[in-house]
């Protein structure tokens, strides 16, 4: 078990800074990929074709620009990449939030197939942070697609961060071979870069939760046709399904894919709306979701 000082004992913020670039440095080594930060036009182009790789967008319809990530770049933001054997496998874009709240927004990041499994993508969130608690920034926030199980178990168990919204249709149309043609809804999380679990999964260990010890009503399940089914909201504590592959139903079934988004927005919408709390996500495909006010 990694021996970090808990709320009661919190460290100093040099402490925490120095401990972020060590876990940032730990994990880009264990990925096998170099990681720095990017500002000349040939490098924020490639990965301008990375994101392009990915979402697919077509003609039009680029994730960023170029001459965008070199404003932001030069404006003192946050753009990396990671490299191997002089390749770019990886990149992640950031701009600087409100200043009050010394916050950093992750808008986009992504990792080439060839990069795929080798843990990239937690390494350039890593290496984010360190970055950012550098800038004396303490909160990362970003959005996600609730639908999508990979990435609710990445974000909120692998890295901590937790949901702070609910946000219907954020984006508007996309029309990308991720995104497909639907509603854009996102969940908005925070990233709490100094908290003991932020620092603790940072070192390995992941925020597990076994939903289905809770003895919790479920609120949302995968129905035997593998649409969403609505039970019951009833008591402390509830548990929201999601589907296993929500990107291949849009695909193969846009209209059961669009019945996930409608039922995922009137139940963990409304559920969050009413003020429930997101206490975590369960590898097997649940939200579990607290009604009791901290």
């Amino acid at each position: 078990m990694t021996n970090l000082a808990t709320n009661a004992d919190s460290p100093a913020p040099a402490v925490v800074r120095d401990e972020a670039v060590a876990a940032a440095r730990a994990a880009a080594v264990a990925s096998g990929v170099e990681i720095r930060e990017l500002t000349e036009i040939a490098d924020l182009a490639a990965v301008v074709g990375l994101f392009e790789s990915i979402w697919r967008s077509g003609p039009g319809g680029r994730p960023v620009s170029t001459e965008l990530l070199r404003a932001m770049s030069t404006a003192g933001n946050y753009v990396a990449g990671a490299f191997a054997n002089g390749e770019l496998l990886g990149a992640c874009f950031g701009f600087f939030g409100s200043p009050g709240k010394a916050s950093l927004h992750s808008h986009i990041a992504g990792v080439a197939k060839a990069g795929a499994g080798r843990g990239i993508g937690h390494a350039l969130k890593l290496h984010q942070r360190g970055w950012a608690l550098l800038q004396d920034v303490s909160v990362i926030t970003w959005t996600f697609d609730p639908l999508v199980r990979r990435n609710a178990y990445f974000n909120l168990g692998k890295l901590g961060a937790r949901p702070i919204g609910y946000l219907r249709d954020f984006y508007g149309p996309m029309e990308d071979d991720i995104n497909g043609s639907g509603d854009t809804d996102r969940l908005m999380v925070g990233w709490n870069l100094r908290s003991p679990e932020v620092r603790a999964a940072a070192f390995g260990e992941p925020v597990l939760i076994d939903a289905e010890a809770l003895g919790a009503a479920k609120a949302l399940t995968v129905g035997p046709d593998g649409g969403p089914s609505i039970g019951s909201t009833a008591g402390p504590t509830v548990l929201v399904a999601v589907p296993p592959d929500i990107e291949r139903l849009r695909r193969t079934d846009p209209g059961r894919g669009n019945a996930w988004r409608v039922a995922l927005r009137e139940v963990l919408g409304g559920l969050m709306a009413d003020n429930a709390r997101v206490a975590g996500f369960d590898r097997a495909g649940w939200y579990v979701i607290s009604k009791e006010q901290s």
